[in-house]
């Protein structure tokens, strides 16, 4: 029996979707990656939660006064964040948004770090000068670190033996053996230091200064500093320019910078040091995160009250998301 000839332009059609997918026969693109974005809300004490697909959020976390950093655990299954006006950190389940546990800190803690085995966790307590380690098994204090005044950032080498914590008043970078919880080296950078950011490769550690206006690239081995970036931005003062989140590729290719009041991110060749771009994203540009993938870059707007969404590959500002009052910090999990 012959085919009628639109009969035989069907049968063609299914099975060249077949081949090609119906998708992109369809000119449909692939879904994005099914995580979810916790941003931490400093003056409505409260974590937005946004569904990585739509880009819209689907849950909001009451939780401890002024909640600013926010990690994840290395498997993704609890998020803590830094309750910083009582003086704790809050632990909860990912996927319930149930408050699992409390943890003991100093003072005020602000930002922290987890060793990448997922135990212990350091905490920097700004008003003590104090960085507190926590067993996160057990929930107890294992010791206390003198450090400078106003301690801030925290960051750890990938192997999990140099910690680095920075002092916003003391103007330094304090490496921290991790087997002794000894200071091995304080680095003078620029004022009012924030983030330490290590490179994947444990080549560098970035240490941003929001009053200084510089991030200076550290040598962990030799404790000198290799490189010191500054920033210019046509139409924007330098006294608006204030660096603080830092987040650089797994590859070691390539460093975000968040400039804080300039509403920008720097786009920085993490070799050459050279700046590629800048990236206009919303007001008070704070810290940074990746997405799982690293395909996106989630950025926290302090005074738009918003995240920016930057596409990675494509260095590009995609879209912005409402999220509460003064946004702090972000992390994403799968």
């Amino acid at each position: 029996m012959s085919i009628p000839p639109a009969r035989q332009s069907a049968v063609r059609t299914r099975l060249m979707a077949a081949s090609f997918g119906l998708a992109a026969l369809a000119g449909f693109s692939a879904p994005a990656a099914a995580e979810k974005i916790f941003v931490s809300n400093e003056r409505d004490h409260t974590i937005t939660v946004i569904d990585g697909e739509t880009l819209k959020p689907v849950e909001t976390i009451k939780t401890g006064r002024r909640p600013r950093g926010i990690i994840a655990s290395p498997d993704g299954k609890l998020i803590y964040v830094c309750a910083s006006d009582d003086n704790r950190v809050e632990v909860y389940d990912a996927a319930t948004y149930k408050l699992v546990r409390t943890l003991p800190s100093g003072p005020d803690p602000e930002l922290f770090v987890l060793h990448p085995s997922g135990n212990p966790l350091y905490i920097a307590n700004e008003d003590d000068n104090m960085v507190t380690i926590v067993d996160t098994a057990t929930g107890q204090k294992r010791a206390e670190i003198p450090v400078g005044v106003e301690p801030e950032g925290m960051g750890i080498s990938p192997d999990g033996k140099i910690l680095v914590n920075t002092s916003e008043t003391t103007n330094m970078a304090h490496f921290i053996d991790t087997a002794t919880n000894e200071i091995v080296e304080n680095v003078l950078v620029d004022s009012r230091p924030r983030v330490a950011e290590f490179r994947p490769d444990n080549k560098h550690v970035w240490v941003s200064a929001e009053v200084g206006g510089t991030v200076s690239v550290i040598d962990p081995k030799t404790h000198q500093v290799v490189k010191r970036l500054t920033f210019e931005i046509p139409g924007v003062t330098a006294e608006a320019i204030q660096p603080v989140g830092v987040r650089i590729t797994k590859d070691n290719k390539t460093a975000f910078v968040a400039l804080g009041p300039a509403n920008r991110i720097a786009v920085v060749d993490a070799e050459t040091f050279a700046i590629r771009k800048y990236l206009l994203v919303g007001q008070r540009v704070w810290q940074l995160a990746f997405s799982p993938d690293e395909s996106r870059l989630y950025s926290t707007n302090g005074n738009s009250n918003d995240i920016s969404i930057i596409d990675v590959a494509s260095e590009k500002v995609t879209k912005s998301v409402t999220t509460g009052r003064s946004p702090w910090g972000a992390v994403a999990v799968p």
